[in-house]
C-alpha cells in the first residue's frame, strides 16, 4: 500500500504512516507532537529538580540519561496529568501561599512544586518556610496563608477553638504516617527503662501534636505521669537538635529528620521509633480553612489534585532517594542529603552501633480516616485539653473530607477505602471508635 502525502485531503482516506505504527499520518503528526511536548516537560522537570547545571550533570552521569528520565516519567504520571486538564472550571484564586515547617512530613507538598503538579493545575504557589507550629496556625487563621502542613491534631483544635480562636478548618490529606521517633541524649544509653526517667526534660513540638499524645501515652504505660513526673518543653523542630547538645533537654518526641540529624551530629541516639508505638499513626495533615473552600471550590479540586499526585509519587519507595536529593537544599528542608535517605529510605543508622531496615519508618499514605480523629479527640479529653462531652462522629465528619478525598483520590488513580473507619491497637491496648469516651476514661493515669 502506497504511503499518502499527509497535505493531501484525500490522505484521511487511506490506512498507514511513514513509521507504519499509525493508522494515518495525522495521528502520526499527533503522536510526534505530544512526544515533543513530553520531553520539553521532562527537561523542564530535570531542570526544576536539579537548577545548578553542575548538579544536573553529576545526577546525569551517576546513573545514565536513560534511567534518569525513567526515573522521571515514573514520578510524574503524565498520562493522568493530562486527563485532568480536561473538563476543570476556572480557578478563582491561583497564586496560593502555603505554609510548611521543614520537616520529612511536608515531603508532598514541597515535592509538588519542582514536580510541576501546582504548575500543571494552573496554580502559582509560594511555599512559605516557617519556624514554628503556633506561627502557621497564626498566619492561617489572619488569612496570611491559604492552607498549610499542620500537625494532625491541629485542625480539630482550631475548629474546636481549643488553644485559638474557633475557626472551620478542613483535613484534604494525611501528609503522613509513622516518621516520628523517641531521641535521647549518649548519656542515657544505659537508661532505657522508661520507669527510670523522672524528672527527665522532653521536647515536643506543639501542643496540639501526636507527638504530645504518643509521648505521653508511652510515658503513662510506664507508669510515668507527664504531667508531674516529667517536663514537657514546647519546642520547634529546627531547635530540638540544638536543645539536645546543649544539654538543656534529655531527649525529644520529634519528627523526622530531625531525629536522624541527632544521630548523624552524635548528639542522641534513637530509643524506639514512633510506628512501635502505633504502627500507621498519622503525624502531620495538609489543611486548609472551609472559608477557602467555600469562596474557592475549583482553586480547593486543583490544590487537592496536586497534592494526591504527590502524595501517590512519596509513597513510592523507588521513589525515596531523588526525594531525599531535592529535598536537601536550603530553601526546602535544608539537611544533609545522607540524613534524608536515611530517612525516607527506613536503612539507617539509631546511633547505638546499629544500622537498621524499617521501609515503613515513615509513609505518606493520605486517606484521612475518621477513625484517627477519634484517637486524636480520646487523648484531647484524657489530658484535659477539652472539658465535659466530646462529640466524636460531629467533629471528625466536619473536619475530615473524606467525601473528597474519595473523589479526588479516585480521579488521580489511587484506590481509597471504602471504609470510614478502622480499629488499631496502640502499645498493644485496641482502639475502638465506636467506643472512644470510653477508652478515654480507662487509663488510670490521665488529667482529672
Amino acid at each position: 500500500m502506497s504511503l499518502q502525502n499527509p497535505f493531501d485531503p484525500h490522505a484521511t482516506l487511506h490506512a498507514g504512516c511513514s513509521c507504519g505504527q499509525h493508522a494515518s499520518q495525522a495521528e502520526h503528526a499527533i503522536a510526534e507532537e505530544e512526544a515533543l511536548n513530553r520531553r520539553v516537560i521532562e527537561t523542564t522537570v530535570m531542570r526544576a529538580l536539579f537548577p545548578k547545571d553542575a548538579e544536573r550533570r553529576r545526577f546525569l552521569s551517576a546513573v545514565g540519561a536513560s534511567t534518569a528520565w525513567g526515573a522521571i516519567s515514573s514520578l510524574i504520571p503524565f498520562g493522568a496529568l493530562e486527563a485532568m486538564a480536561q473538563d476543570k472550571g476556572a480557578l478563582e484564586k491561583k497564586d496560593l501561599k502555603i505554609g510548611f515547617i521543614p520537616i520529612t512530613c511536608a515531603s508532598p507538598l514541597i515535592m509538588a512544586e519542582p514536580l510541576g503538579f501546582y504548575s500543571k493545575e494552573g496554580l502559582n504557589v509560594s511555599m512559605m518556610k516557617t519556624a514554628g507550629w503556633a506561627l502557621i496556625r497564626d498566619k492561617v487563621l489572619n488569612k496570611e496563608y491559604d492552607a498549610s502542613h499542620m500537625l494532625a491534631p491541629m485542625p480539630l483544635a482550631i475548629t474546636m477553638g481549643v488553644g485559638s480562636n474557633a475557626a472551620p478548618t478542613n483535613v484534604m490529606t494525611i501528609q503522613n504516617i509513622n516518621g516520628q521517633a523517641i531521641v535521647l541524649a549518649p548519656k542515657h544509653k544505659n537508661n532505657r527503662d522508661p520507669k527510670n526517667w523522672k524528672g527527665f526534660k522532653f521536647a515536643i513540638p506543639f501542643e496540639f501534636s501526636m507527638h504530645n499524645f504518643l509521648l505521653r501515652y508511652y510515658l503513662a504505660e510506664h507508669g510515668i505521669n507527664p504531667d508531674t513526673d516529667v517536663q514537657l518543653r514546647v519546642v520547634p523542630p529546627p531547635e530540638m537538635v540544638a536543645n539536645l547538645r546543649a544539654g538543656n533537654i534529655d531527649g525529644f518526641l520529634g519528627p523526622d529528620p530531625v531525629n536522624q540529624r541527632a544521630v548523624y551530629d552524635e548528639v542522641g541516639f534513637i530509643h524506639i521509633l514512633s510506628r512501635e508505638i502505633w504502627d500507621g499513626h498519622p503525624c502531620c495533615s495538609f489543611a486548609i480553612p472551609t472559608e477557602f473552600i467555600k469562596q474557592n471550590p475549583n482553586s480547593f479540586a486543583a490544590l487537592y489534585r496536586a497534592i494526591l499526585k504527590s502524595a501517590a509519587m512519596a509513597r513510592d519507595p523507588k521513589n525515596r532517594p531523588i526525594m531525599a536529593e531535592v529535598l536537601s537544599p536550603a530553601n526546602y528542608l535544608n539537611q544533609p542529603k545522607a540524613v534524608l535517605e536515611q530517612v525516607l529510605t527506613g536503612k539507617f543508622a539509631d546511633g547505638l552501633g546499629n544500622v537498621r531496615n524499617v521501609p515503613e519508618r515513615v509513609d505518606y499514605d493520605p486517606f484521612p480516616w475518621y477513625s484517627m480523629a477519634y484517637w486524636i479527640l480520646s487523648q484531647m479529653k484524657r489530658w484535659g485539653y477539652v472539658k465535659g462531652e466530646v462529640k466524636y462522629k460531629d467533629i471528625a465528619e466536619k473536619v475530615y473530607l473524606l467525601t473528597d478525598a474519595r473523589k479526588y483520590m479516585t480521579e488521580v488513580g489511587m484506590t481509597p477505602p471504602k471504609e470510614n473507619m478502622k480499629k488499631f491497637k496502640v502499645m498493644g491496648k485496641e482502639f475502638d471508635p465506636a467506643k472512644a469516651d470510653a477508652y478515654a476514661n480507662s487509663f488510670a493515669i490521665r488529667r482529672s
